[in-house]
């Protein structure tokens, strides 16, 4: 896969020198927030998970959320990680997928990037990948990844009651997904 260009952002193969900058995200409270993951990280035990997803298929293969950051007159680009994000459990018969993306540094929350990176995944799955299907998962309350999906063109089909705990209440975790016709009819709108 070449790299995925978009207007402000980049989708690139993760390096092992990004391994130190991903542990510092899931070992941040506030990016973790929504995550499954409520332990610690070590360098070590990062490097172990880069080492695991290496042993996936390419398609499943995290890939770096990087942001264009554009300085002086003279125009000058530099790319600067600012998440990940990657397909998971691919069938080939099925043609489906899960998706997963996170932003780990929070000055860039709420900006439209992670809805630029996830249409730029969809794009990836359904023009590439041909996949027919991508779902994810969401915490229902996590308001704005919601939003992001919502403008991404997932619906809301279904729901986990109760299905997680975390500060001491339980809450649901929603089912989105999105069909490869959506995708192109939505492209098509869009222009």
């Amino acid at each position: 896969m070449a790299i995925l260009y978009g207007e402000n952002v980049r989708l690139r193969a993760t390096e092992r020198t990004d391994i130190p900058t991903f542990q510092r995200w899931i070992n941040d409270p506030e990016v973790v927030e929504f995550l499954s993951n409520i332990f610690p990280y070590s360098l070590e035990a990062e490097t172990a998970w880069f080492e695991s997803v290496l042993k996936r298929p390419m398609a499943e293969h995290p890939l770096v959320i990087d942001l264009r950051l554009t300085h002086g007159k003279n125009g000058k680009s530099e790319w600067l990680p600012i998440g990940n994000c990657a397909f998971m459990g691919i069938t080939d018969i099925h043609r489906s997928a899960e998706v997963g993306i996170f932003l780990g540094e929070k000055e860039y929350w709420s900006q439209g990037y992670g809805t630029e990176a996830m249409r730029l995944m969809l794009k990836f799955g359904f023009e590439d990948l041909n996949l027919h299907r991508v779902w994810l998962r969401v915490v229902e309350s996590n308001h704005r990844a919601r939003k992001s999906y919502l403008k991404s063109g997932f619906i809301e089909e279904g729901r986990f009651r109760k299905a997680e705990f975390r500060h001491g209440f339980y809450n649901d975790i929603i089912l989105m997904s999105i069909l490869q016709e959506e995708w192109f009819t939505n492209k098509q709108k869009e222009g």
